[in-house]
C-alpha cells in the first residue's frame, strides 16, 4: 500500500472515532455498570476482557517480526513499550480487579476488531510504510518527550486501576474513590491512558499514533462523563469540585 492510500485510510479511520465519540455521549458501551442485554451472550466480565484486549498484543508484534526492521533498535523499543502496556492490560489486569458484571459477547467482538485494526495501522506504518526510525531517534526531543508522557500516563492510569481495585475489594456498592488523582478527577484511570497513548503519538512522532491517542479519548471520554455525573446524583457527599476527565478543567 503507497503511504497516500494509507493516509486517506486513517483520515476515514480517524473520522469515524469521531462520530464514535458522539453515539457514546449519548449511550456509553454496555458494559460494568452500564451492561444491558441486546448485544449477544454475556460472558464472564474476565473472559471477555481478555477476549477483547488480547488482539493487541498479537498483532503489532506481528507486523514487526514479519518486516525487515525487526533487527533495529528504534522498533524493539516501539515493540517493547507497547507490549508493557498491553500484556498487563489483557492478561493481569482482569485478574486484579474483583469481577464485576457480564459482558456482552458483541462488545467483546466490536473492541477485539478494533483492536485488530488499530494494531494494523500502527504496525503497518511504524515498521513497513514509515521512514525507517534511526537508532538516533531514541535519544531525540520527540521521543525522550513522548516516552515522559506515555510512563507518566500509564503510572496515573494503574495507580488509579489500583485505589479502585482496592475500594471494591472494601465495598460492595459504588463509594466516593478517594487519594492519587482522585482528589481532583473522577477518572483519573481514563485520564492517565489517554495521556499515554497521546505520549506514544509523539514518541513515535506519527499520524497513526495521533489517531490512536484520537480514537483513546474517543471511547474514555464519554464514560468519564458518564461516571462523573453517575457520582454525583448517586453518592451523597461527592466533591463539587471535582473534575470528570481533564483536570481543573471538565
Amino acid at each position: 500500500m503507497s503511504p497516500g492510500w494509507f493516509n486517506g485510510l486513517l483520515i476515514a479511520w480517524s473520522s469515524i472515532a469521531l462520530l464514535s465519540f458522539g453515539s457514546l455521549m449519548w449511550r456509553p458501551a454496555p458494559y460494568g455498570r452500564y451492561f444491558e442485554p441486546g448485544w449477544g451472550r454475556p460472558l464472564n466480565p474476565r473472559i471477555g476482557w481478555i477476549l477483547m484486549e488480547t488482539p493487541a498484543v498479537i498483532v503489532l508484534p506481528l507486523w514487526f517480526l514479519f518486516s525487515e526492521r525487526s533487527g533495529d533498535r528504534t522498533a524493539q523499543v516501539f515493540v517493547v513499550l507497547w507490549l508493557a502496556h498491553y500484556v498487563h492490560r489483557a492478561w493481569i489486569y482482569p485478574f486484579r480487579k474483583k469481577a464485576g458484571r457480564p459482558m456482552p459477547l458483541g462488545l467483546a467482538l466490536c473492541a477485539c476488531g478494533f483492536n485488530l485494526v488499530n494494531g494494523s495501522f500502527l504496525g503497518g506504518w511504524l515498521f513497513h510504510l514509515a521512514p525507517a526510525y534511526p537508532d538516533s531517534w531514541l535519544s531525540g526531543a520527540p521521543f525522550l518527550a513522548g516516552l515522559a508522557v506515555f510512563v507518566a500516563g500509564a503510572a496515573i492510569n494503574v495507580h488509579s486501576d489500583t485505589l479502585l481495585i482496592r475500594l471494591r475489594e472494601r465495598s460492595e456498592t459504588y463509594v466516593i474513590p478517594e487519594g492519587g488523582l482522585f482528589r481532583i478527577l473522577s477518572c483519573p484511570n481514563y485520564f492517565g491512558e489517554i495521556v499515554e497513548w497521546c505520549g506514544w503519538a509523539i514518541l513515535t512522532w506519527s499520524w497513526a499514533g495521533a489517531s490512536f491517542a484520537l480514537w483513546t479519548a474517543a471511547n474514555l471520554a464519554p464514560r468519564a462523563i458518564m461516571h462523573h455525573r453517575y457520582y454525583r446524583k448517586e453518592l451523597d457527599g461527592y466533591p463539587r469540585s471535582r473534575k470528570a476527565i481533564v483536570p481543573f478543567v471538565y
